[in-house]
């Protein structure tokens, strides 16, 4: 049963477009209630309205976003920052571009990551993060250490020739690497030198939303927010990565090493001080079991009474500056400017900055590294996504935000701090509707108390008979990995009457990419079991179309541990949204994860595939509100007996042609 990729011109729809689109969407035919998406678009981002926009894979939502702001754009002087997470939607921007270019002039290029981009091994190596090489990209810069950079003015008839390349069509990020290469010029400099031509830029989600990257990126640019259409891909992962940019961790390991930087230095009062902070938490962190919030002052208090710092703030700047000079020292050494002294005022700053702020909670945690060793962190965690999204949804031209799973469109709307004025849209699917099975299992259930071996053997029986009836390939996805263990130990894969391939916790990406490669090439062999989890990469970040995953299985609710930071992310938000603190910090991101891992087999208009969720949770009207439509309509509720589901899911793939 081979399942053809779609493209876009097998779409039979009449096209019912506004004329300045058409002008723009490169195709002969428009998808089914594709063209409602972009005339939603358009209206919106011409009037500079926000547009909040759920619509289900296959829709074509690059093109359909591309050819909707490309005309407002292009009339009024904008650009279109297209920000997505992975290479491979930055590449399928370009891709598109490219199909504008035929018939309309666009220019456009894709971004890679600055670490990706730098070809200074030397560099790239010594760097924390992207902020961290930006500091050392500047003083090998500074100092004229960087052959690549040298290279632009050395060679410039060559830089020049790329430079005019790149202002002349859309190029991919992957393109520009190696053309730099070959040349030995640095591609970072190339694109900062394009981007001026560049109408559209994919690029990832830190170049917008991390305040001093953007305050960089922007810079080259040589514009701002209000001239700027943002286009916002995947967006259900945004608030997580919000979070994520405005929260900080402090480890012992990074103490023991500032202390060690400082005695190398001869800084004798950071050095007492590192030695006596990293003691300090240890002691704290020994009467914890995995994580406590403790109250900041609690720690400023210790700083000063026990440590004998007087004045914190001043301090700390000295240690700032101490760990820039290290810095400059470090590289006229030749080695990597790399300073952890630095790394502890930066963290021990932000600690101040945000020490009487309720969106922002202090969590001391205690865990085991891979030696088994103990070790523990300080952190400071975000709970306000909107800290890092309302300053740059409060600016833009227009934003479009979109993704297959965004419902509730107000929650989410709230959650960031979209403006007033935003559209919300749900789009119509455009699959057909005898091309989905999906079904809720009765009598199961991932719920701590019902975790037993008997309901583990009454999953394990009904995935087999999904597995069992799937022509080819079935995924998996466990709520997480105590679930996917447990799986495994009562004896799943020995059960499986085809091969299994499985996720583990901690995996390296290149590993999970072998596995995954395998697992889908088993797509026409006769069939295979990949066992994941929800969240994970594979279940977020990884399409199946055609027969490399004809079946998934959702097993259970992935709830997260009620943490203290779980919990103080629920208190944060029913204190700002009353009565929604539940289902704004704890249900929703559970259900994204959910909906993510559901979706992974329907990918194009002619994938046909049967979800199956593992958990009779899915079956209330409550939960089920929280699943795209196109999934709900039509879901069967299967009673707690065995062969039902199997004999529903023969019937289904057996209606296949």
């Amino acid at each position: 049963m081979n399942k053809p990729k779609a493209s876009q011109t097998q779409a039979k729809t009449q096209i019912k477009l506004p004329a300045e689109v058409l002008e723009y969407f490169p195709y002969n035919a428009a998808r089914p209630h594709q063209d409602e998406f972009i005339a939603t678009v358009n209206k919106a981002v011409n009037e500079r309205k926000s547009v909040l926009i759920e619509g289900s894979n296959g829709l074509g939502k690059t093109i359909s976003a591309l050819s909707a702001c490309l005309p407002i754009a292009t009339k009024k002087g904008l650009r279109i920052l297209y920000v997505a997470r992975t290479h491979r939607q930055h590449d399928r921007v370009i891709d598109e571009l490219r199909a504008i270019y035929k018939q309309r002039p666009v220019t456009g290029i894709s971004i890679r990551g600055r670490n990706e981009m730098c070809l200074n091994v030397f560099a790239a190596k010594g760097a924390f993060d992207s902020k961290s090489l930006m500091e050392v990209c500047e003083l090998l810069k500074n100092k004229g250490r960087c052959p690549y950079y040298t290279n632009v003015e050395r060679r410039s008839y060559e830089y020049i020739q790329m430079q005019q390349q790149l202002a002349h069509r859309p190029y991919m990020g992957s393109e520009i690497l190696r053309a730099c290469k070959k040349q030995e010029i640095c591609p970072y400099e190339l694109v900062k030198s394009v981007t001026h031509d560049a109408r559209v830029i994919a690029l990832s989600y830190l170049y917008v939303f991390d305040p001093q990257i953007r305050s960089a990126f922007l810079k080259n640019l040589e514009t701002d927010l209000q001239k700027i259409i943002l286009v916002v891909d995947e967006a259900h992962n945004l608030p997580e990565t919000a979070v994520d940019i405005s929260s900080s961790q402090l480890s012992l390991f990074v103490l023991r090493q500032a202390e060690l930087e400082a005695e190398r230095f001869g800084y004798k009062d950071i050095e007492n001080f590192a030695r006596f902070f990293r003691v300090e938490i240890d002691k704290l962190t020994d009467k914890i079991s995995k994580e406590e919030v403790v109250d900041p002052n609690l720690i400023l208090k210790i700083i000063e009474s026990e440590g004998s710092i007087v004045r914190p703030r001043e301090f700390f700047i000295h240690m700032h500056e101490v760990g820039l000079a290290i810095k400059k020292v470090l590289l006229s050494e030749g080695k990597n400017p790399r300073s952890y002294v630095n790394a502890i005022a930066d963290f021990l700053n932000k600690w101040l900055d945000t020490i009487y702020d309720d969106s922002y909670i202090n969590v001391a945690s205690k865990y085991y590294n891979k030696d088994g060793n103990k070790a523990a962190k300080l952190e400071i965690v975000a709970l306000d996504p909107a800290k890092i999204t309302e300053p740059v949804f409060s600016q833009t031209y227009a934003n479009v935000i979109m993704s297959g799973t965004l419902q509730p469109l107000d929650a989410y709307a709230h959650m960031t701090k979209l403006p007033e004025s935003t559209v919300r849209f749900l789009a119509s699917s455009p699959f057909p509707k005898e091309h989905v099975f999906s079904a809720v299992c009765l009598g199961v259930s991932t719920s701590m108390n019902e975790r037993t071996p008997k309901m583990y053997q009454t999953m394990i029986g009904r995935i087999n008979e999904v597995v069992n009836s799937t022509p080819t390939n079935t995924g998996i996805f466990a709520a997480s990995f105590q679930v996917l263990n447990a799986l495994l130990s009562e004896g799943l894969e020995q059960q499986l009457l085809k091969p299994l391939y499985c996720e583990k916790s901690g995996m390296s990406s290149k590993e999970n990419e072998k596995i995954v490669q395998n697992f889908k090439a088993c797509g026409e062999k006769g069939g295979a079991v990949f066992l994941g989890v929800q969240g994970g990469r594979t279940s977020e970040g990884v399409d199946f179309p055609g027969n490399q995953m004809n079946s998934v299985v959702v097993v259970g609710v992935p709830y997260a541990e009620p943490t203290p930071r779980v919990r103080a992310q629920i208190d944060y938000y029913e204190n700002r949204f009353q009565g929604r603190g539940r289902e704004y910090g704890y249900v929703l991101p559970a259900m994204k994860k959910a909906c993510q891992a559901a979706g992974r087999p329907i990918r194009t208009l002619e994938d046909k595939g049967a979800i199956i969720f593992l958990d009779y949770r899915y079956a209330t009207a409550y939960t089920k509100s929280f699943i795209p439509s196109w999934v709900t309509n039509g879901m069967k509720i299967i009673p707690d007996k065995p062969g039902i589901l199997s004999n529903e899911i023969t019937h289904f793939f057996s209606n296949q042609t």
